[in-house]
């Protein structure tokens, strides 16, 4: 996902005084003589970001942080940006003894590295309160049956519906006013409605919104894939009936079979060619940055439809933070870091969604009506499934909704081959 930045954010933080600086190193935050030590893994997005505003944001976060706790020192760890790989490195080496006291954890991983057992209680810092405030597919995601808080999902995404209001004035609340507001711009020599449909992660998380919306479940409670069977299956086919329909009837163009990207969208969007299209809440930004103010108001949000008004799914990503030694003090210096560092500060320094609805009343930068939009919308929120079969769960999927676009397979022939290799890769698990 890309990260917007906030100017206005990065420039109320102060600089750093030369002292300060010293206490963080490529590898360290803290004197390098404290006598305790957390171990912490973290992405490249932040404290060591390649973005300089947001990287000198997190450095004055991190200062305060370590400040306000004398006698401990950070030992950073930066993981690649291979996320599958990486994960599965990090609950590997955890589970031998060698993981670091803390780390970050892809949200979709949560329920693995849960379920397998080595992320321990945060319970000490996030009280009841704190963890009545999360969005429901977040407090599910991140307690365990007997109550305990297992990591901190701090930040979350979403996919919505843009839309140019001088094509589409009205936001559609179901698939068919979806198809017919295509058609109509269509009409009128505009690509009606663009979303991911080339072969990739983007492709399947979009379009499960519309599988999810009626009640469908990808991976039973054990993690075996059953999303071919029963109910499932016939909401399988009626999602894939639902965007056949928009490239057959030309709600859609052919060409959504070649989208891998979301740049793609805000391409069209600068060249007048898109009615509509699926992205996601960050390209909000990125659009009042590059498009002409007066073609800017144009724009507006919606949630995405479903096959009802009533029925709405968005998937819903992000990162979470964990706790993976069984030293007290050091599970409570991580949930610290989660809670202190990165929800609601970091959020807001760049601009990226809470998971806790009261942070949108405390900081301004989500006083715009977009953040009440996506605050709604992700009360719908679904999140990826930790089970092992999801890579696989997500490349067949993939491959099911290119056979099914491009014409080469029927919606129930892709679906029986994509459930075929599934159970193959379960089996050999």
């Amino acid at each position: 996902m890309i990260r917007p930045i906030l100017a206005a954010l990065v420039a109320l933080t102060p600089a750093l005084p030369a002292v300060a600086q010293d206490l963080i190193t490529r590898n360290r935050v803290g004197p390098e003589d404290a006598e305790k030590s957390l171990s912490f893994r973290l992405t490249a997005f932040d404290l060591y970001s390649s973005d300089p505003a947001t990287r000198e944001g997190f450095e004055a976060l991190f200062t305060d942080f370590i400040e306000a706790h004398p006698g401990w020192r950070i030992d950073t760890q930066l993981s690649t940006g291979n996320i599958g790989q990486e994960q599965a490195r990090l609950l590997q080496q955890t589970q031998a003894g060698r993981g670091p006291d803390c780390a970050m954890i892809d949200s979709s991983q949560i329920a693995l590295f849960r379920d397998t057992g080595v992320l321990q209680p945060m319970n000490a810092v996030f009280d009841a309160a704190a963890v009545d405030d999360l969005f429901p597919y977040v407090r599910d995601a991140v307690i365990d049956a007997e109550g305990n808080v297992l990591a901190w999902w701090w930040f979350t995404d979403l996919r919505v519906l843009y839309r140019d209001t001088r094509l589409v004035p009205e936001a559609p609340q179901t698939w068919e006013e979806a198809q017919a507001a295509g058609l109509a711009a269509a009409g009128q020599g505009s690509e009606g409605f663009l979303f991911n449909g080339g072969r990739w992660e983007g492709t399947a998380f979009d379009w499960l919104a519309n599988f999810w919306a009626q009640g469908g479940r990808l991976v039973d409670d054990a993690g075996a894939p059953v999303f071919a069977e029963g109910d499932n299956r016939a909401r399988m086919l009626i999602a894939l009936e639902y965007v056949k329909g928009l490239v057959d009837s030309g709600a859609a163009p052919s060409r959504v079979t070649a989208i891998t990207d979301y740049d793609a969208f805000n391409a069209a969007a600068a060249a007048g060619s898109a009615a509509m299209f699926v992205g996601g809440n960050w390209q909000y930004g990125q659009l009042r940055q590059t498009l002409p103010p007066e073609d800017f108001a144009a724009w507006e949000v919606s949630e995405l439809p479903g096959p009802t008004a009533d029925q709405r799914a968005t998937g819903a990503g992000g990162w979470s933070i964990g706790a993976l030694s069984d030293d007290p003090e050091k599970i409570e210096m991580c949930a610290l870091i989660a809670r202190d560092i990165y929800a609601g500060a970091g959020n807001a320094l760049q601009g990226l969604l809470p998971t806790s609805a009261g942070i949108y009343d405390d900081y301004d930068v989500y006083a715009g009506p977009e953040y009440d939009l996506f605050a709604a919308a992700l009360e719908n929120g679904r999140a990826r499934p930790g089970a092992a079969i999801y890579p696989e769960i997500s490349n067949q999927i993939q491959i099911m909704l290119g056979d099914v676009l491009s014409g080469s397979a029927t919606p129930e022939e892709a679906l029986d081959a994509a459930a075929t290799a599934v159970q193959a890769a379960y089996d050999r698990r």
